[in-house]
């Protein structure tokens, strides 16, 4: 096989930023199209960059992120984590013992790969579900944790939302909320409340996801759960350093909702024009996706035979789009264990630079690709690691 292990996806990775490296030095950074929806940014203002210091940085804007925090989460107390994962990590070390369980909620299995590995990390018990008539809580039971949005932008709807809250409350567990992307897309795109404001006692997101601050996992939530986690993140390095917190208090200020649904209404055009030929495109919130599923039927449509797995095709395709037609998804970059789904979110910012019919082009000229080359091993290791 082409693809199958951490080390692959890991290497797979840094030929994609190698890439990526090459691409801005022999031209500018305009060239370059990263439609992965979580592109993020740094847009700290200059009277900032004096104060990026460990302690003073830490002291101004910690006192900062606790305006714009609540603001856009809600909660009593805000924790800057250096990543999404991080924060999910310190809040099962803080609030979960060996041999007790997490329980895990959310629209479409499976989960994001760092709910589950933290709880193994701790040797405590992990379970999903994603029925609502399925759910339910054991006596071990420490921790519910809920998705808002999957990795490919499922969202949970609001009855379930309200329906799993109320019964862990009951049972007096805690109930942490993973809205990385969530806390814009349902909020914004579906009208949902906070999660907060539906009850959570803790909420997590992702500042570079939908918004334009850098990669930082931003948290709210009851204080004295923050005051645990917070302590356990300060002891295995976890907090985000004075820096992070900056980029991530002028994102929040700065934040928009109007791209969000701008995208909305762009991604239908676009899609009513793309099925025509693709008939396995989905459409998401603010864009649209191939699945590698999807993907596989595609080449079936096509009549190719071929000997890889569905992620080895999809990896294989981003890898077509980045060369080829300059544009970043995020099976060509994301972590190993990210989902290897093709998705192209219109509410990235590079995604205002680009004429529809590029991106229309892009995404058959890929398939297209693809299809020449997919039965040469060869090749398709060169496209990967090269």
């Amino acid at each position: 096989m082409l693809l199958n292990s951490s080390l692959h996806e890991l290497k797979r990775r840094d030929a994609a930023l190698n890439i990526i490296n090459s691409k801005i030095k022999a031209r500018d950074r305009s060239h370059l199209y990263d439609l992965t929806g979580l592109s993020g940014g740094f847009p700290i203002k200059k009277e900032d960059i004096d104060l990026l210091e460990t302690y003073a940085g830490s002291a101004i804007f910690e006192e900062e992120l606790q305006i714009q925090g609540k603001k856009h989460l809600g909660g009593k107390k805000i924790l800057a984590l250096n990543r999404t994962s991080s924060g999910i990590l310190a809040s099962i070390m803080a609030l979960v013992k060996p041999d007790e369980e997490v329980v895990h909620y959310l629209p479409q299995l499976p989960s994001h790969p760092s709910i589950p590995r933290s709880t193994e990390l701790i040797k405590a018990k992990y379970r999903e579900f994603n029925n609502l008539n399925e759910f339910e809580i054991g006596s071990k039971t420490s921790l519910v944790i809920i998705t808002g949005s999957t990795m490919d932008h499922e969202v949970l709807s609001e009855e379930e939302f309200l329906r799993i809250i109320k019964i862990s409350r009951s049972d007096h567990i805690p109930v942490l909320v993973d809205d990385a992307s969530g806390a814009r897309l349902r909020t914004v795109i579906y009208h949902q409340p906070r999660a907060m404001d539906m009850g959570a006692n803790l909420v997590i997101t992702s500042t570079d996801k939908l918004m334009d601050g850098p990669r930082g996992g931003l948290m709210s939530g009851d204080a004295d759960l923050i005051d645990l986690i917070k302590s356990k993140a300060h002891q295995f390095g976890l907090e985000a350093q004075s820096p992070l917190i900056a980029g991530m208090v002028r994102a929040l200020e700065d934040f928009n909702s109007e791209r969000i649904l701008k995208a909305q209404k762009r991604k239908k055009e676009i899609y009513q024009i793309l099925i025509n030929d693709l008939k396995e495109i989905k459409q998401t919130p603010t864009g649209f996706m191939l699945s590698p599923e999807g993907l596989m039927n595609e080449l079936k449509y096509l009549n190719v035979k071929h000997p890889l797995s569905p992620m080895e095709a999809a990896n294989i395709l981003a890898m077509i789009l980045l060369r080829e037609y300059n544009i970043i998804t995020i099976p060509a970059v994301g972590m190993p264990g990210a989902s290897p789904t093709i998705r192209i979110d219109l509410a990235s910012k590079d995604a205002q630079r680009l004429d529809q019919n590029y991106i229309i082009e892009a995404f058959k000229g890929s398939l297209l690709r693809l299809k020449t080359i997919i039965d040469d091993e060869m090749v398709c290791r060169k496209l990967l690691y090269d």
